[in-house]
């Protein structure tokens, strides 16, 4: 493990990354009426935009912390970063819808890298109470400049236009020679499992189009189904015949790994209904994109504050309850949105934005302190990647109930379904606090 003393710029610059990516759904979420109209797109067909940006950046995680056991980190991080950068600019000049939404596949595939191998690179350096602090730095920068997204798309698409705002992503390559020491290069040399690889990204896919196909159309859910319909059985076969591979055994059994992912789940998803929720209900009463982004200044204070508050809480409560609190929260936030879309209240919207910026800047730490001390360190990236994939996936599955089941219910019902998510989560969770109680 290395010094703590420079725990603090690392993380600071893990963090400054991670929101980097986030603002590749964050800032442009803000630009979807724009974009919407520009290109002559429904809601729900604009939501797309964010949908297969969170699915993809769901569906890769586990690919790079798995890469990164094998391989090291900084190949996987440069290849990732310049993935994200490239691709952000080639959405920024796309021509047409398709090949944006293209784009965006690319972008939330290359985007992927940072949250897991970003937290691995704390996870490697740190241990302790200095590791805790380093995570709860990450993601509460991280949750700084992501919810600072909203401004800055408002700003940039009020400046120059929507196309700009979807490259800004593409600053993350100026962070990475920063880095690039603190960055582990060293992994194991095992082979990559391939076929688990894409079955784990099938059967994840399959889960987000089966949402979002109310607003797309009968091909839409009959490709989710299948998908996850096979996806499931096979990925199952491929664990129990190649228990060392992308999804080893020692990972997918321990409990703490699967119900800590499963609980934190609902946090990315009110995050991801709610960035496109909130600009979706402001612009249907005249909002502008820069409007919306003042309007969300809170939420990015409310980012910069909860390193301050996550580190202390997840030190005293432990990861689990922590993870409780942000679930709890976040359901609150998505019944509060739901009331707001209800009555066209900007204020209910913004308030309901602040705090899933707080239960994401507790809940993303805590998940990855849980998962972290659960599993041996030879498997602890891809642990951390599975877990941030269930993580993302819940992202995606949020900003697809809001697309696709908005459509046929409305934003305010769709909302309040997800916050069902929490309920769920918390009985997911209650085994591992029997445990804790009865300190096993």
């Amino acid at each position: 493990m290395s010094s703590p003393t420079d725990a603090g710029r690392v993380a600071a610059l893990v963090g400054l990354l991670f929101g980097l990516a986030g603002m590749g759904s964050a800032a442009v979420a803000v630009t979807l009426p724009a974009i919407a109209a520009d290109l002559g797109l429904s809601t729900g067909g604009a939501s797309w935009i964010i949908s297969l940006y969170a699915l993809m950046l769901a569906v890769a995680t586990a690919v790079y912390g798995r890469v990164a056991d094998l391989a090291g980190i900084r190949l996987p991080l440069l290849v990732g970063v310049g993935l994200m950068a490239g691709s952000a600019v080639l959405g920024a000049f796309a021509p047409s819808y398709e090949v944006l939404l293209g784009a965006r596949l690319l972008q939330g595939s290359g985007a992927a890298a940072v949250p897991v191998l970003g937290m691995a690179i704390v996870s490697a350096r740190y241990d302790g109470s200095v590791r805790t602090t380093a995570l709860g730095r990450v993601a509460g920068t991280a949750a700084a400049v992501s919810a600072l997204g909203p401004l800055a798309g408002g700003l940039v698409e009020d400046l120059v236009g929507w196309r700009a705002v979807v490259a800004l992503p593409a600053l993350g390559l100026l962070v990475v020679p920063v880095l690039w020491r603190a960055v582990p290069s060293q992994g194991t040399g095992a082979r990559l499992d391939l076929l688990g690889a894409v079955l784990v990204a099938a059967t994840a896919s399959g889960l987000v189009l089966l949402v979002q196909s109310p607003s797309s159309g009968v091909t839409v859910a009959v490709v989710g189904a299948v998908l996850l319909a096979l996806g499931v059985p096979a990925a199952t076969a491929q664990v129990r015949r190649r228990p060392e591979g992308f999804l080893p055994m020692a990972v997918v059994r321990e409990p703490v790994v699967v119900r800590s992912a499963l609980a934190a789940s609902c946090v990315p998803a009110a995050w991801f209904a709610l960035l496109i929720a909130v600009p979706a209900v402001l612009a249907t009463r005249g909002w502008t994109p820069l409007q919306v982004g003042l309007a969300l200044v809170p939420s990015a204070v409310t980012g910069f504050l909860a390193p301050r508050l996550a580190g202390p809480l997840l030190a005293r409560l432990g990861a689990t309850r922590s993870l409780v609190v942000s679930g709890g929260t976040a359901a609150t936030a998505l019944v509060l949105a739901a009331a707001g879309a209800t009555l066209g209240s900007a204020v209910l919207l913004v308030g309901a934005v602040v705090l899933v910026t707080f239960a994401f800047g507790l809940g993303q730490p805590a998940l990855m302190a849980a998962v972290g001390g659960a599993v041996p360190a030879d498997v602890r990236g891809v642990a951390l990647g599975i877990a941030t994939l269930v993580f993302l996936v819940g992202g995606g599955v949020g900003s697809a109930v809001v697309g696709g089941i908005g459509e046929l219910l409305g934003i305010d019902r769709s909302l309040l379904a997800l916050a069902l998510l929490p309920v769920l989560g918390s009985l997911a969770l209650r085994p591992t606090l029997r445990a804790e109680r009865a300190g096993v």
